[in-house]
């Protein structure tokens, strides 16, 4: 082998390397870029956080969240539930109620259209039994979660069992929902920043 091919051989194994590392940087900005845009721009929602085992709530440093709105009423879905079973995500429609709590005014399978003073959430894929459905069908929007600043999570824990949390949403125009804020006692304990 000459030290021409070899020259050849390393200034490509060079190059490749550097493809590689400018697609997973552009895959990365993309993923961040993506949240930062719905935090930047997306519909604001209140939500109220549903109590949750006090067991669950705290497992290292996130907090594990559970809304009313994952309890998603089979009546209110628009067209019915589909005959098929299988993987479904389920559009939410939410509107405000005098409290300031957003709440489900109805659902479906198909996106829904946009109608001011509301937000559309799209909820994550989810295993549909198709019309042997109970009344509820239980679903997760990605908000599930929010991580806390390492030992902050005693105060919250405390927030939780006096029922005192909520969560500040923002929705992308997909139904893709970002936590924008953590909110204790009425006031904003943790924002989210854009990146």
């Amino acid at each position: 082998m000459s030290i021409f091919t070899k020259q050849n051989s390393g200034r490509r194994y060079v190059v490749a390397a550097i493809i590689v590392a400018a697609l997973q940087t552009a895959i990365l900005g993309y993923v961040i870029e993506s949240r930062a845009s719905i935090l930047r721009s997306g519909a604001d929602a209140l939500l109220k956080t549903a109590p949750v085992d006090p067991r669950d709530f705290l497992r290292g440093d996130y907090v594990v969240l559970n809304y009313d709105i994952s309890s998603v009423p089979v009546a209110s879905i628009v067209g019915g539930v589909p005959q098929d079973q299988g993987r479904k995500s389920l559009w939410v429609r939410l509107k405000p109620g005098e409290d300031g709590f957003f709440g489900i005014v109805e659902s479906s399978f198909e996106r829904l259209k946009e109608e001011p003073g509301t937000v559309v959430v799209r909820s994550r894929p989810f295993y549909s039994d198709g019309p042997n459905s109970a009344d509820h069908i239980r679903v997760e929007y990605g908000i599930e979660r929010y991580y806390v600043p390492e030992g902050q999570g005693t105060a919250l824990e405390k927030a939780r069992q006096g029922g005192d949390v909520s969560i500040a949403i923002r929705v992308g125009s997909d139904g893709t929902a970002q936590i924008r804020s953590l909110i204790v006692d009425g006031r904003p304990a943790y924002d989210e920043p854009l990146y």
